[in-house]
């Protein structure tokens, strides 16, 4: 058989401290082709999805409101299809773990106990070069078994256990509006998604069929039906490229944007024959919420992320109807992210948290869910034990159907049916959180540890949107000590200013001169006091991103 001719992608070069070592085992000329040929075929179709985003945003903003598709209505009337049916590594789902697939994290997460790793090369990773290529050999080396980490700051050793034991992957990818400026194309950078995609489907498709399993993805971002039949193409084409069988791929979409929540059937029938399920992802959908109708007035201002819980009413929607749709389609539900990072100097804090956690699990488990995220391995047994109490030994409750749930249009976007208001001390802590997030993306990280809770860019997403939107609105502080307060930029700078002296302080001169401190602070007011808002903070992020 003949060499592959060469990839017409060009490789950008980088500062050769951060090209990763063994990157020409990912960079093959034959992963470069297949990539490449993914570019040639759907970037233009992504093109048109991304233009036909801003024209939604641009109805939203004109009428404040959203409806179920008329257009699509059959599709919701038809009780006929379903999606494929689970593939026996995923069928039961109970309990998932998230994060970056960086080498330590690899390990820890296959070993966890969790049934499924959402493998992240999205929220949870700053898409650095290294973070993208070692990502995607630190996969290959799970598979092939022959990945281990030392801790050099403790000296600790991590190794895989057992095969029958290890989580099974699935892996998300980029969003659509992200590009990756290290692969292009006729001077163009390729999609990063297309390149997660592709250079983990072409290395391990074959390999995970060969191990039992399967090339299964999370979809992250998806706004509408027509973005899910992108997906779909793509997958139909790559399975066709490497001989493997139709239908191999699973894919499960996060419903993480308010449009999506409109159109979950659709997104369902668009992938059936490579659907598995559909997730409640709640930072990036209430970001999704705060963006879309930033300018609709007082009725949609949110207040405090913390103070929008998923037994408000127009979250409960959101879900009830999410495990309905799924459930009537024969797809799996999953439910939202526990994000609490055990603290065991603390105790007593320690066990109050934990019972938010299990709480947390129990109502996911008892409203119909088939299995839940958590981000940190002690709260996998929590986690289990919730569904475990619903479940027994059945792998899911595909078969709880809630024909109980009825949602209608305007139920998904009660947002003034909450008392909560926002406070001076939520901006205070949007503030915060932003600015050290952002900060450690800067340098790399893609999920930080902040005040007790494992955060990602969903986190610095709400935050810098909400500021947006209170400032827009005008907000007025009504709680004692602050009544009266308006919200305003300068508020906002001055808050700022505070936080970045504080943290100087807090972490050391040393330190703070050695971070990204300052490009932090300037970013996250750019993105949080600028009129013409940014789509997504990460887009003016990369920018800075080595």
């Amino acid at each position: 058989m003949s060499a592959p001719a060469p990839s017409p992608l060009a490789i950008v070069e980088v500062d050769p401290a951060h090209t990763p070592e063994r990157q020409g085992e990912v960079l093959t000329d034959a992963a470069l082709a297949f990539v490449a040929e993914l570019h040639r075929r759907f970037t233009p179709r992504r093109d048109e999805l991304l233009a036909r985003r801003a024209e939604r945003r641009a109805e939203i903003a004109r009428t404040s409101s959203l409806d179920f598709l008329p257009q699509t209505a059959q599709i919701r009337a038809d009780d006929s299809w379903k999606v494929a049916e689970a593939p026996a590594a995923l069928n039961d789902r109970r309990v998932e773990i998230t994060g970056p697939t960086d080498r330590k994290m690899t390990i820890n997460a296959l070993n966890s106990g969790a049934k499924v790793w959402l493998a992240d090369f999205e929220d949870a990773s700053a898409p650095t070069w290294e973070n993208v290529v070692n990502g995607q050999l630190n996969l290959i080396d799970a598979y092939e078994r022959r990945i281990d980490f030392t801790d050099a700051r403790t000296g600790k050793s991590y190794a895989l256990k057992s095969a029958e034991e290890l989580a099974t992957v699935v892996m998300r990818p980029r969003g659509w509006h992200l590009e990756e400026r290290h692969l292009q194309f006729e001077g163009r950078p390729v999609p990063g998604a297309l390149v997660d995609f592709g250079l983990y489907f072409f290395h391990n498709a074959q390999r995970l069929l060969d191990l039992g399993k399967g090339p299964y993805f999370y979809l992250p971002k998806t706004e509408s039906h027509l973005e899910a039949r992108l997906w779909n193409e793509i997958f139909v084409f790559a399975q066709d490229y490497v001989g493997i069988p139709q239908g191999t791929v699973r894919a499960t979409v996060l419903i993480e944007t308010i449009t999506a929540a409109y159109e979950m059937e659709e997104i369902l029938y668009e992938l059936r024959d490579h659907a598995s399920g559909l997730n409640a992802g709640r930072w990036d959908y209430l970001f999704s919420i705060v963006k879309n109708f930033r300018d609709g007035g007082a009725k949609f201002v949110l207040p405090d992320r913390n103070a929008v819980t998923m037994t408000a009413p127009f979250m409960r929607a959101y879900t009830e109807l999410l495990v309905r749709t799924c459930h009537k389609r024969g797809a799996h539900a999953i439910g939202g992210m526990a994000a609490f990072i055990p603290n065991r100097r603390d105790p007593e804090a320690n066990e109050q948290a934990l019972a938010k956690v299990k709480n947390d699990k129990d109502r996911e488990a008892g409203d119909g869910f088939d299995g839940s995220w958590v981000a940190h391995p002690d709260l996998v047994p929590i986690a289990r034990a919730s569904f475990d109490a619903v479940l027994g030994e059945a792998p899911n409750q595909k078969g709880r159907l809630r024909e109980d749930v009825s949602v209608a249009a305007a139920d998904l976007i009660a947002i003034d049916s909450l008392e909560a208001k926002p406070t001076y001390q939520g901006l205070v802590d949007a503030v915060q959180v932003g600015t050290r997030y952002i900060e450690a993306w800067l340098r790399g990280l893609g999920a930080v540890a902040i005040f007790g809770l494992m955060e990602d860019a969903a986190t610095a997403e709400i935050s810098r949107s909400q500021i947006w939107q209170w400032v827009d609105a005008g907000v007025v502080f009504v709680e004692e000590g602050h009544a009266g307060t308006k919200v305003t930029a300068d508020l906002v700078r001055r808050i700022a200013a505070e936080e970045l002296a504080a943290i100087r302080t807090e972490v050391g001169e040393e330190a703070f001169t050695g971070g990204k401190w300052q490009q932090a602070h300037d970013l996250l007011l750019k993105v949080s006091l600028d009129p013409d808002y940014a789509d997504f903070l990460t887009l003016p992020a990369y920018e800075l991103l080595v």
